[in-house]
Parts: C-alpha cells; structure tokens; sequence
C-alpha cells in the first residue's frame, strides 16, 4: 500500500529535522509505542503494542535513516515482527520545505507492507488503519514539534480497533511503527 500527505508545521524547517532524528520524538509520535532507543546514526529498536481489527500483537523491529540531506529530506526504513500476527516493513520519505512565515511542509510518501495474520484481514481493513495510523502519526509528531505535546496524545485509534491504555500506561502503538521497525 502506499499514502502520502503534506502537513504544515509550525516550526523552522531545523526544528522539524531534529524532530525526525530524536528517539523520544518518534516515540510519543507513534501510537502504541512503549519503547524506542538508539539514535539517527545507528538506527533504533522499537516496541510496539498495535491491535488491528482482531489481531493485537506486540512488534519488535529496527529502524533505519538513510539518504539524509539535512535538513531536506530522508528515508525513515523500518521492519518489525509480531510473532503469529506476522510482520510490516516498509519505507517512509519525507521531504521538509520552507512554507510560510517561517513555517515547514513536511511531505511523506510511505509504502507498507504486511504479512501473516495482518494480511489475512483484507487489503480494505489494512489500507484503512494505516492510513489513520499514518494520520495520526504525522499529527502526533506535528503536536511535539510545536510543543503542544498534550494535544498528541489526545489522539485515539478506536475507529480502528485499538484499545485506550489506562492512564500511566505507555502510549498505544501505530502502524508507523510497525512499518519504520518497531
């Protein structure tokens, strides 16, 4: 499956780029992700806790950036394994450009791919949830960068399925996750 979007962000272009190469950023950003350690350089592990339709499995996998331009553009790779629920993977390209009155457009282009017990749900159930996955991923991270971290976590995923951690719990994992490794 493949998505793209364009989302304005209220931050210099800078700003938004050190977003993308920090660990605890693209933790909060994506949904269920109760782990995530390492850096740009030598990539990040990850967990993530994702329920899909019937399907709920916590995935383990690697994130990688590769063709860096700073701060234009990179490749965010990811693969994760969720035991008998399968595995995603898949590439996310974003591109970050001058908007605005010192705003940033951060374009992506994602392709995602899924296996096992994931890919048994169907192509309509799947493209649905990654495309909110996706949505809220780019929301969450959009609200961290502009330090309205409060207004990310809002964010829920139950249209799709997920369930809502009790408060204190770690924060419900996405799809971007499963795609970039985690």
């Amino acid at each position: 499956m493949k998505l793209a979007d364009t989302r304005t962000i209220d931050a210099p272009r800078a700003e938004v780029w050190q977003g993308l190469l920090d660990a605890e950023t693209l933790k909060n950003a994506v949904p269920g992700c109760q782990e995530m350690e390492g850096s740009a350089e030598d990539g990040f592990t990850a967990v993530v806790v994702q329920k899909v339709g019937p399907v709920k499995a916590t995935f383990r996998g690697t994130v990688t950036l590769s063709d860096l331009d700073a701060p234009n553009s990179l490749t965010l790779r990811g693969e994760g394994k969720g035991g008998a629920a399968g595995f995603a993977k898949g590439d996310a390209h974003v591109t970050l450009s001058d908007g605005e009155d010192g705003q940033t457009l951060l374009t992506y282009e994602v392709e995602a791919k899924v296996g096992g017990k994931l890919a048994q749900l169907g192509s309509r159930i799947i493209d649905g949830f990654a495309k909110k996955m996706a949505d809220q991923f780019f929301e969450r991270f959009q609200s961290a960068v502009e330090g309205e971290e409060a207004a990310g976590a809002d964010v829920e995923a139950n249209d799709a399925g997920a369930e809502t951690p009790a408060e204190g719990d770690a924060p419900r994992k996405g799809w971007i996750g499963r795609v970039l490794g985690s």
